[in-house]
């Protein structure tokens, strides 16, 4: 077959090997043939062109109300409105809490020049009287009504130099130091030669209640002694002042003319080591304390140290007690513990000042 295709292409008349004819004519159309089978599916075309918008549809029913949504914005302020009329005067309300003390106003000017003229009997508002006050705490305390400040400072009770000691009355400007120093004073020879700090040098001071212990190591850091030192005041009034005792535990009544600053207990003196020490006048405010703790005061040494020591002694006036024996009444009593001390031994006084016209 594929020899005589070949023929044929190349002009030969395979069976008479004559050479090739002219195209004959188009034959008449053949018959249909049988249909095809099916052809795999076409490709995708591309996509269209967008149709034209249609025409607006019928409205539609009312759809169910949806759910709250969240808060919007804050839209801008509005323009100010018009003042409205006044509206009724409203219920009165609830009285308020009473306010915090207000700060002390601005000193006043001096009054007018007064007269002055005291007898025996009535006392002026002329004079003036100078008057201490010792919180026995790190706070500096107020000067009693119709007192003002000086200044104030920290509660001394007595110096020792070379063995003597020289006391302060508690009740005066002198007892209290406007100054903290362990040792205020110096030792002074006639050869022109001070010497400040003296070993044996010693001051002692009124001491805020804190624990005491007799064993630790005297204190050297003056930010640690500083908070055991007492604080106080120096007042100035034109009433006199005199403090009035017991011998009870309880606070005496002012005498007559004569109102309470206020109460406490019934200093008389302090001892250190050998004969050094000193005393309270009992009419003063000093011989009146208003808080009673033990040790009352703390020592100070010129070496630079302040300690509590077990062989300084506070003297108080003590408790009538109720006569047992003539002439024993009171003597040996042992009292224990600060509370059984103030119960039924130390006694107590009132300070007391002169009501003025």
């Amino acid at each position: 077959y594929m020899l005589k295709k070949q023929q044929l292409s190349s002009g030969i008349n395979a069976e008479y090997g004559g050479p090739k004819g002219s195209k004959g004519e188009v034959g008449p159309k053949g018959t249909d043939g049988l249909d095809g089978e099916p052809g795999a599916a076409g490709q995708d075309g591309s996509p269209g062109t967008n149709g034209l918008n249609g025409q607006d549809g019928a409205k539609g029913e009312v759809g169910p109300m949806g759910e709250k949504g969240e808060p919007g914005l804050d839209g801008a302020s509005g323009a100010k409105g018009e003042k409205g009329d006044a509206g009724r005067k409203g219920a009165a309300g609830i009285k308020g809490q009473k306010g915090a003390k207000g700060e002390d106003g601005q000193k006043g000017a001096l009054g007018p020049e007064g007269s002055c003229t005291p007898d025996d009997y009535s006392p002026c508002n002329c004079d003036t009287h100078i008057l201490a006050r010792h919180s026995q705490t790190g706070e500096v305390p107020d000067c009693p009504a119709d007192f003002e400040s000086l200044w104030s400072g920290y509660s001394l009770v007595f110096f020792e130099g070379n063995g003597y000691g020289l006391s302060q009355d508690l009740g005066s400007a002198g007892s209290c130091l406007e100054d903290f120093q362990l040792m205020p004073f110096m030792q002074c020879s006639s050869s022109d030669v001070c010497r400040h700090g003296v070993r044996t040098d010693k001051s002692f001071w009124l001491a805020v209640d804190m624990e005491t212990d007799y064993t630790i190591k005297p204190m050297v850091n003056i930010d640690v002694i500083t908070p055991h030192i007492s604080r106080c005041n120096v007042c100035v009034g034109t009433k006199y002042v005199l403090a009035r005792h017991s011998f009870t535990a309880v606070a005496p009544d002012c005498p007559a003319d004569f109102s309470p600053l206020w109460e406490g207990y019934s200093y008389v003196m302090v001892t250190s080591s050998g004969t050094s020490g000193g005393g309270q006048d009992l009419s003063s405010a000093g011989s009146c304390l208003e808080k009673f703790f033990l040790p009352t005061f703390i020592e100070c040494l010129g070496r630079g140290t302040c300690s509590y020591y077990i062989n300084n002694l506070d003297y108080w006036l003590a408790q009538t007690q109720e006569q047992t024996q003539p002439g024993m009444w009171g003597m040996g009593n042992v009292y224990s513990g600060i509370e059984d001390i103030k119960r039924q031994g130390v006694a107590r006084c009132t300070v007391c000042a002169r009501n003025s016209l």
